[in-house]
């Protein structure tokens, strides 16, 4: 026989437990909400029926107002974003779990007023469960959203100058570190980076990394060349460094894109990789193992950022308070360095 609360009466928690399904999925079963599934609906009915369940009229009340949906955030503007495959394993990951909570995605690129005024509405109309926002600037106008509505957010890497409540994010110091201290051990003494925009907290702790391995090592490090985190800003920033600093013979670039990027200026610019300049790369996408030489690279786990993103904020709806979580990085040596 199956256990029953303290009080003698079955909890949607056991109802949940018994169909095998999430609370909030036999929360809009027992609603007959929309984006439930026929067999866990069936099985959710069933476990009501041995459990012998009666719903709580106002928790029932607030049931009905749920939406069925969350929704991923992006502060981009430019669709060709989603062709990123860093983003592509994010959304994969956010995919799997809000599929097994029986959550529908709803995907948002919001950088102009137009599309944040359309995510604004859509907070304040209550038309998604909870929200995961990722890749904003400093002072980015969606973090002001993000404080201001009632619904649970939670965000892809840490927003540059807030410090919110849920949060999954990569060690992106250490990473950028450990990626620096392997140019120094191969020899190499005039090390350069590519940076992302320094306005985001992943720009800006990627350089922290970057000048921490420089200056434990009595090394100067230089001013960098920011990049958008694309290929095209890889290569112009590694051709303005060229210019400015000839003798530089290693460059970490804070991601992949920009990465292979680099190492289009360098052919062009008749330097040899690795014999001439080494490069190393963050994130370990594709990219990586085709470039032209395969991509020494920090591997952060971009799928499982997506997954972990989701898990938080599914937890969060059903009624959890999440601590925030930092997910490892490590060093994958080819070819480049």
């Amino acid at each position: 026989m199956n256990e029953v609360s303290r009080s003698g009466r079955p909890t949607l928690d056991e109802v949940a437990a018994l169909a095998e399904v999430s609370r909030s999925v036999a929360s809009r079963a027992l609603n007959n909400a929309p984006h439930v599934s026929r067999a866990k609906r069936e099985a959710v009915e069933r476990a009501v029926r041995e459990l012998g369940y009666v719903p709580n009229p106002k928790a029932r009340a607030l049931a009905t107002r749920q939406a069925g949906a969350a929704a991923l955030v992006i502060s981009q503007h430019d669709p060709s974003v989603l062709a990123d495959p860093f983003f592509g394993q994010v959304i994969a990951g956010v995919s799997s779990v809000l599929e097994e909570a029986d959550l529908h995605l709803m995907l948002c690129l919001a950088a102009s007023d137009r599309a944040r005024k359309r995510v604004g509405d859509l907070l304040r109309s209550r038309g998604v469960d909870g929200v995961m926002m990722m890749a904003l600037h400093a002072d980015d106008p969606l973090a002001h959203l993000a404080a201001e509505t009632e619904l649970p957010v939670v965000f892809g890497g840490r927003p540059g100058g807030a410090d919110p409540r849920w949060y999954v994010d990569i060690d992106n110091v250490a990473g950028a570190r450990r990626a620096t201290e392997h140019l120094l051990a191969g020899g190499r003494t005039d090390i350069a980076t590519i940076c992302g925009p320094l306005d985001t907290e992943v720009g800006r702790a990627r350089y922290q990394g970057y000048r921490e391995a420089l200056l434990l090592a009595g090394r100067r490090p230089h001013a960098p060349e920011a990049g958008d985190f694309n290929e095209p800003s890889g290569a112009v920033a590694m051709a303005r460094l060229l210019e400015k600093h000839p003798a530089v013979d290693a460059v970490f670039a804070a991601n992949d894109n920009m990465a292979a990027g680099a190492l289009r200026a360098l052919r062009a610019g008749g330097r040899s990789v690795p014999h001439d300049v080494a490069v190393v790369g963050f994130d370990d996408l594709p990219v990586a193992q085709i470039a032209h030489p395969p991509l020494t690279t920090v591997h952060q786990p971009v799928r499982a950022l997506g997954r972990e993103m989701a898990r938080m904020l599914v937890g969060v709806i059903e009624g959890a308070d999440p601590t925030p979580l930092l997910l490892p990085s490590h060093l994958v040596v080819r070819s480049s360095a």
